[in-house]
């Protein structure tokens, strides 16, 4: 698959098996919610960052071009450079 047919697929809601979703993670107001990608026979890095509940919830798809030839090792980079994005980027990361 590549990179471009997994936005595709991403976006249009289709789901393959390789690419069901993790536990979510509590950080600093945020979730994280890891999904890596698989693509080739590595995993890209991608997640959902999501804030709020209900109605007042916003949503971040969170996809990066690294990619990982295993998949806790991609959910850990996920994790981390999400962490990362939510400290740099606060609320902010939602426009």
């Amino acid at each position: 698959m590549s990179f471009l047919s997994g936005l595709k697929n991403l976006f249009s809601g289709s789901e393959s098996p390789s690419q069901t979703v993790e536990e979510s993670i509590d950080y600093n107001g945020f979730v994280i919610t890891p999904a890596p990608i698989s693509e080739g026979g590595q995993f890209r890095v991608a997640a959902t960052i999501s804030k709020g509940e209900g109605e007042d919830q916003k949503t971040h798809q969170f996809i990066r071009s690294d990619l990982v030839p295993g998949r806790d090792q991609c959910i850990e980079l996920t994790v981390r450079k999400a962490k990362i994005t939510v400290d740099q980027l606060g609320d902010r990361l939602f426009g």
